[in-house]
């Protein structure tokens, strides 16, 4: 599906918030690092989740797909893959298994596209320089890393990716002893850091967070396998709370009340606009696991200008926009250059193309000032190949006078293949070519 056009339409009905793709990540690498069997309940395979899959049995896992779940058989003990680890265009995949390199025998070699191979690894690139671990890298071009990963002092930036962080935490426990992660600039993305620790004591490996400064890694750790069950998406369901504000009547299901996502931020941003979100929780115990579910029901609001500190819910900024397009007042977003280093430039793609509109928004280096209209024209529209530009366009055409049309929008499947279905299903007018 190469292009959609949707007509305006008011929204309405229930939607299950499919699972999240940061917890599934996680959970796939740590069950594969276990000795023993694991099962994964609730996945969706986006090109992204499959990517991270794929890695892990390029490492000698017996990872086992089926419809909403990953079977894993592991003896804990990482292979050489004997040929590249094709992570496609998935950022996680690539650099949560980048130290894995240093922890086989023989080089290893990361591939993926071009969009994927020109964003920064220079973190890694500096731990490898201090640790004689050789790697061959140019930018769009395969990554070789060859060497073993000693235990020790490890330095790194936290207004990067906080990636480079859960990468490092998952090979680290694996070395014979103790390590640190020192922080050597205010972390951005806590709450992903926060996931990867939960993700790691859940298979049996601890890491002591001291205030997000440094890290402190207990070596000759062992994982242990285990049954999990993934919660949903807070970023993809912020579509649907967006989309319901701004015309719809929507009941989100699959919801964690006391999630750690960053993302969950959503909801209290909203709320500060205007947006009428009903809450209601539950107690549900799957999987060995008991959670409180919640149930959010969103109506269609006046929303109103705000700031918006985009610096630990970054994934969300892009959908945010569409609001404050569409909220009177005015709307900054603030502290999210990191935006521009993502599967495109966020804050370029999401400012062109909501213009192309008729939105009155405008790029700050490290944000959007943004002049609320209660309406959007329509117009053609591109998704910069990235699936949360695609997605939010498509949220923004609920309030636009005209149909809009949406190219490249197969962008969707790196993370929500089923999107533009769902939102097709609750009332949405789309045609797909």
């Amino acid at each position: 599906m190469m292009k959609v056009t949707i007509q305006p339409n008011h929204l309405e009905g229930e939607i299950v918030i499919p699972p999240s793709k940061s917890i599934s990540h996680r959970a796939v690498i740590a069950a594969s690092m276990a000795s023993g069997y694991s099962k994964l309940e609730n996945i969706v395979f986006s090109k992204d989740i499959i990517a991270t899959c794929d890695a892990m049995q390029d490492f000698g896992i017996n990872v086992n797909t089926y419809p909403g779940r990953v079977d894993i058989i592991s003896d804990g003990h990482l292979r050489a893959p004997i040929h590249p680890v094709q992570c496609n265009e998935s950022g996680s995949t690539l650099r949560f298994l980048v130290p894995f390199g240093g922890l086989v025998d023989k080089p290893v070699v990361f591939s993926g596209k071009p969009s994927l191979m020109s964003r920064p690894l220079s973190p890694y690139f500096d731990i490898f320089n201090k640790q004689g671990i050789r790697y061959e890298y140019r930018a769009k071009m395969p990554l070789l890393v060859e060497g073993e990963l000693k235990p020790g002092i490890y330095e790194v930036p936290g207004d990067v990716s906080s990636q480079f962080i859960t990468g490092l935490m998952f090979a680290l426990p694996s070395l014979k002893e103790d390590s640190q992660i020192v922080v050597t600039s205010p972390l951005e993305s806590k709450q992903y850091v926060d996931i990867t620790m939960d993700v790691l004591k859940t298979f049996g490996v601890e890491i002591i967070n001291h205030n997000y400064e440094h890290f402190t890694i207990k070596g000759g750790q062992r994982f242990t396998p285990h049954n999990f069950r993934v919660e949903g998406d807070y970023s993809q369901a912020a579509f649907w709370i967006v989309a319901g504000l701004l015309d719809g009547d929507l009941t989100l299901k699959d919801l964690s009340a006391q999630s750690l996502q960053g993302d969950k931020a959503i909801l209290e941003i909203c709320k500060s606009m205007g947006g009428k979100i009903i809450e209601e929780t539950s107690q549900a115990s799957q999987a060995s696991q008991a959670t409180q579910t919640s149930n959010l029901h969103i109506l269609k609001s006046e929303t109103h200008g705000t700031v918006i500190d985009g610096s630990q819910c970054p994934d969300i900024v892009p959908v945010l926009a569409v609001l404050a397009a569409l909220s009177e007042g005015e709307t900054k977003i603030i502290n999210a250059s990191r935006l521009r280093i993502k599967e495109s430039d966020r804050l370029k793609a999401i400012a062109t193309e909501l213009s192309k509109l008729g939105a009155d928004i405008t790029e700050a280096d490290d944000g959007l000032i943004i002049q609320g209209k209660t309406s959007l024209k329509g117009g053609i529209v591109d998704s910069w190949n990235d699936h949360r530009i695609a997605m939010s366009l498509a949220v923004a055409s609920l309030r636009c006078e005209g149909e809009v049309i949406i190219t490249n929008s197969s962008a969707i499947d790196k993370s929500y293949p089923h999107f533009f279905q769902e939102f097709k299903r609750v009332g949405g007018i789309i045609s797909e070519n």
